[in-house]
């Protein structure tokens, strides 16, 4: 993390997708590269609402009792949430931790929303754009990059990627030919 970048008080770490079985359990999906540090018993969570961007004022925070995994997630018990009905109520609702709970990254990783608004220029100094959005793909994730040019989907890899300036904002490419317009 950079010291003196502000960073969101929350960050999403998981989904809640479906009620599983009678006792009140959900399958939560997990959005985040660290699961084991988020979904573990006694981890408070707060649910929000489809932004996703603060805790709802509407549902309390929960506190995870049981967790398995399950596919490529997990099934979880929540403190207070004892059927499926109960279960059903929360379906749809992101899970949110505070910043400060958050793993640090290790060297080279960067949180999506350090991405957003960032500017890309190349290697050479043109300017790219600004990244507009980051879509978490298999095998790389992909910057959506407007400019003076038009839209640009820049892969976040190594091979494109030479640089990234958190202080400065600034993501510098070295992009292939055919990449830009």
């Amino acid at each position: 993390m950079a010291e003196g970048r502000l960073h969101p008080p929350y960050l999403v770490v998981g989904h809640l997708n479906k009620a599983h079985g009678k006792k009140g359990e959900l399958f939560v999906w997990p959005l985040t590269d660290y699961p084991e540090s988020h979904f573990v018993p006694g981890t408070v969570l707060f649910p929000g609402d489809e932004s996703a961007v603060e805790p709802s004022s509407s549902v309390p925070p929960l506190t995870i009792e049981s967790v398995r995994p399950y596919r490529k997630g997990f099934l979880a018990g929540f403190q207070g949430i004892d059927d499926r009905t109960a279960a059903e109520e929360l379906r749809g609702l992101y899970l949110l931790r505070p910043f400060d709970a958050i793993d640090r990254l290790v060297e080279g990783e960067v949180f999506y929303h350090e991405l957003l608004g960032a500017t890309v220029v190349t290697a050479g100094g043109a300017l790219v754009g600004e990244v507009r959005e980051v879509f978490p793909l298999k095998p790389a994730d992909l910057l959506q990059v407007i400019g003076p040019r038009g839209e640009v989907i820049v892969p976040f890899i190594d091979q494109v990627v030479v640089e990234f300036d958190r202080e400065g904002r600034r993501v510098v490419i070295d992009p292939p030919d055919g990449l830009l317009p």
